[in-house]
């Protein structure tokens, strides 16, 4: 039979002894992990503490040292810990997520990207093809569009994905016709040269921060300021819309009114068709062509990245449009990173987590990365700022025309020449003064109270050969927000195929082909076929690299397949990059082996279901096959972890012998992980990873403020998982945001959401009522029911201070709800819109209204 429910949840618990302790502690990350040797008795269900007769007048006067007690966190628990990570990817409320940003990969020696993509190889005709975007102008054999928010539902959400499975390696290698017409186009890219043509068109790229606002006057000064038309426009936003629902991604009437704006003021002189807009909560990207180049456009794709919280959120980030002009392939992105001007090294792990998590799926054709493109523009508000903090010493210099002094400091060319970020990129000459911070509506610097120190937020970089920039300017006229808009004129040489030419290299290509295959089988050599990764840990990423080479007489196309019955080549913990590719003869290429445990699979990993074994199959076509043997060893995790096994466990995960552990995990059975009897028998209300960091939030960051708006620093995240596996600690290390996002992390990494999924449909259905909702609750497993309560009463707690940390109950709902109770996975259709918001309400009713079961 079911025990009473506990007491009404006033507040977070915090051990009174500490309190004074903890509110005044220095967080530091070089505290040594306490003993775990010592769990007091009252982190057990000991005998009730609600017992009839309790005063519970002091507790009202003492709310933290209320729900304290009702836990069973009592005076004895002298542990505390934080918390952080961040990390995102695309489209949709609470879809799986990807891992966190892998460094882009060095120069491949003997690695070549052609310019277009290489056509995809024969695929049956029922294959379904890609829907074209609601905003799109082109049908293009792109993936398809869906509006922006989290992680697109219908992609697979594992790392592994890859364009190589079972029913294209059919496709791919059912005819000799198919390969031979694949390496054909792959032989062409590579003598391109010997048929293109530089031709010269202008592009005109800006970028403006419009801080909420909508249009109030026509956009010719900065979209019309040059006699001649360009032929190709992008034009970035950042801000477009400030409120709550864009920052959840819903739409945003203020798009349309500024491409409207944008619309009417494009040059006169041309006649434009949109190629492509996307949108990422304020950030928005888009581009037009003259319609004489119309039909010269092709393989266009849209692709964005949240670096927000848990990398999900879309407050920052980027978008980006990608598209082939004739024969060269062009990329635009668009970005906003994070703000402040201490948080530097923060804008730079935006810049990296874009990098390696934006790519493009074109319809059949191999994932391309930003850097894979001839040419990149990358503009946006990019908020670096300068190393003086002196707003009187920066304007003083600015009206004496010391710009370049000042850009000495500018952050963000420091950061490049130390090669934090923006390595590869170039900028052009800065002759205009400093695009933020003024007051809106007007050319007077930033007025108000914080009196920001000027600085050039808003840039415009370039990579690629064959671009030429012509201006660099800022828009003064435009007076609409508290940022100046920026613009680069750029005359971009362009491959556009001679016919006859590219006749004649074909028809080369295919006599020698037709002698050479009569001749010689492909063949390959490797370096090393055997790879073991020790110590693997939940969401850190480990690298190992080989050499192929092709050592026969003929190119060859090689791909990591599927084994028999496997839909993927390799488990979701592995990648190879690439997976696929070509190779000339001698020619050599670097192979990367990289294993990442994400929460999509830490779960199978905890409980021993899976290991860190595998064989990839490297196919060579019209060759043999190549094995390669991957081994190591897991390294436990509470990441991951059901409540209930956590709830079981007094020890840190560690700590705890591994065929216990599974055992405990498929069993859940009561089993000890502590000497002794009595009340040390019995499991914990809340798991101690669950209590530490929420006691740690409670404890000091109430009043932060963006507490789950901003994102954490990755070591941090990775110091505070590694502490809370292998410890009980005092301290957590790590700032508040980190903390923050660590929480998330634990919530979205269950196994079994805190609402079980076999109640998911229930608890939308009685959302709109509240007796309802507490009712379900009740009937919750003991942990899940109890950590539920717990979190309510913190995040009540939290609205107490929103006046400080700026968080609403209509964003936390939104926000926890997304982890709290999310669709079961087998669940036969996709989650709607309706049912998100449900979700967030049945969440709101406990926000409010509190919980009084």
């Amino acid at each position: 039979m079911e025990p009473p429910a506990p007491a009404p949840l006033r507040a977070v618990p915090i051990p009174p002894q500490r309190a004074n302790k903890t509110a005044n502690a220095v967080v530091s990350g070089a505290n040594p992990p306490k003993s775990t040797s010592a769990l007091p008795p009252n982190l057990n269900n000991s005998s009730s503490t609600n017992q009839a007769g309790t005063d519970y007048s002091a507790d009202r006067r003492d709310p933290a040292k209320s729900l304290a007690s009702d836990f069973g966190f009592e005076d004895n628990f002298n542990h505390t810990l934080k918390v952080e990570e961040k990390k995102n990817q695309q489209n949709r409320l609470v879809a799986s997520r990807e891992p966190p940003p892998v460094p882009p990969l060095p120069p491949r020696k003997g690695s070549y990207t052609p310019s277009n993509p290489l056509p995809p190889p024969p695929v049956p005709k029922d294959r379904a093809t890609a829907i074209q975007g609601k905003d799109s102008s082109f049908i293009t054999p792109a993936k398809q569009d869906f509006r922006p928010g989290f992680e697109r539902l219908d992609r697979s959400p594992s790392w592994s994905d890859s364009p190589t499975t079972n029913s294209m390696r059919q496709a791919m290698f059912s005819s000799q016709a198919g390969q031979r017409e694949y390496l054909i186009k792959h032989r062409l890219g590579k003598k391109e040269k010997e048929y293109v043509d530089i031709q010269n068109f202008r592009f005109f790229t800006g970028t403006w921060n419009v801080n909420g606002q909508s249009p109030d006057s026509g956009l010719e000064p900065w979209l019309c300021c040059d006699p001649e038309p360009p032929d190709v426009y992008a034009l970035g936003f950042q801000e477009l819309d400030l409120s709550t629902e864009a920052f959840f991604y819903l739409d945003s009437s203020k798009e349309q009114i500024w491409v409207e704006s944008v619309e009417r003021s494009l040059h006169p002189k041309a006649k434009y068709k949109k190629v492509r807009i996307i949108r990422l909560v304020g950030m928005m990207l888009v581009v037009f062509v003259n319609k004489l180049h119309k039909n010269h456009i092709k393989d266009v794709a849209a692709e964005h990245v949240g670096t927000g919280i848990m990398g999900k959120m879309g407050n920052k980030g980027g978008v980006a449009v990608r598209f082939v002009f004739h024969n060269t392939s062009f990329c635009f992105v668009n970005s906003h990173l994070a703000a402040h001007v201490e948080d530097f090294e923060r804008r730079n792990q935006d810049y990296k987590d874009i990098c390696a998590r934006m790519t493009f799926h074109l319809l059949d054709y191999p994932p391309l990365s930003i850097v894979k493109h001839d040419v990149v523009i990358w503009l946006g508000d990019l908020n670096y700022r300068l190393f003086v903090y002196d707003a009187a010493e920066v304007k003083q210099l600015i009206s004496q025309n010391e710009l370049k002094k000042l850009q000495e400091c500018d952050q963000l060319n420091i950061q490049r020449q130390t090669k934090r970020a923006f390595t590869d990129f170039m900028e052009g000459e800065i002759n205009f003064v400093p695009t933020y911070k003024y007051d809106a509506k007007t050319d007077r610097w930033d007025s108000s109270g914080k009196c920001r120190v000027p600085a050039w937020c808003d840039r415009i970089l370039w990579r690629g050969s064959n671009v030429k920039q012509l201006h660099y300017r800022s828009h003064m006229e435009l007076q609409t927000s508290d940022h100046k808009p920026v613009s680069s004129l750029f005359n971009i040489g362009v491959k556009v195929v001679n016919d006859l030419r590219y006749k004649k290299v074909f028809e080369e290509i295919v006599r020698i082909m037709d002698r050479m295959e009569n001749d010689f089988l492909p063949s390959l050599s490797l370096t090393q076929r055997d790879f073991t990764f020790a110590n693997v840990k939940f969401r850190q990423l480990m690298r190992e690299r080989f050499l192929i080479t092709n050592d026969g007489q003929v190119p060859c196309h090689f791909a990591f397949i599927p084994k028999l019955n496997d839909s993927q080549y390799c488990k979701p913990w592995l990648r190879a990059e690439p997976s696929d590719g070509f190779l000339e003869p001698n020619e050599t290429l670097e192979i990367y082996l990289e294993v990442y445990v994400s929460k999509d699979s830490v779960t199978l990993l905890n409980s021993g279901e899976d290991s860190i074994e595998d064989i990839l199959v490297l196919h060579l076509d019209r060759g043999k096959d190549y094995f390669i043997t991957i081994s190591g060893n897991y390294l436990p995790s509470c990441f991951g972890t059901s409540l209930e096994t956590l709830c079981r466990m007094k020890k840190p995960i560690r700590e705890i012998p591994i065929t216990k552990l599974i055992d405990l995990e498929k069993s859940k059975v009561n089993f000890l992980m502590v000497d002794g009897v009595g009340t040390e028998d019995k499991p914990l209300k809340i798991p101690k990873e669950v209590w530490l960091l929420v006691n740690h939030l409670f404890t000091k960051s109430c009043q932060q403020e963006d507490l789950f708006q901003t994102p954490g620093l990755q070591e941090e995240l990775q110091s505070i998982i590694d502490c809370l596996d292998t410890s009980i600690p005092d301290s957590i290390p790590g700032c508040n945001h980190s903390v923050a996002e660590a929480l998330l992390i634990f919530l979205e990494a269950l196994p079994e959401p805190v609402v079980c999924y076999e109640l998911y449909q229930r608890c939308l259905e009685c959302s709109h009522d509240s007796r309802l909702c507490k009712q379900l609750i009740s009937q919750l497993p003991r942990a899940h029911r109890n950590v539920f309560r717990y979190l309510m009463a913190f995040l009540r707690e939290l609205l107490k201070h929103s006046h400080n940390n700026n968080l609403t109950a209509s964003l936390i709902a939104t926000l926890f709800a997304s982890l709290l109770i999310r669709p079961p996975p087998n669940l036969a259709v996709r989650q709607t819109s309706q049912d998100r918001q449900r979700a967030i309400d049945f969440i709101l009713g406990f926000l409010m209204g509190g919980d009084e079961e």
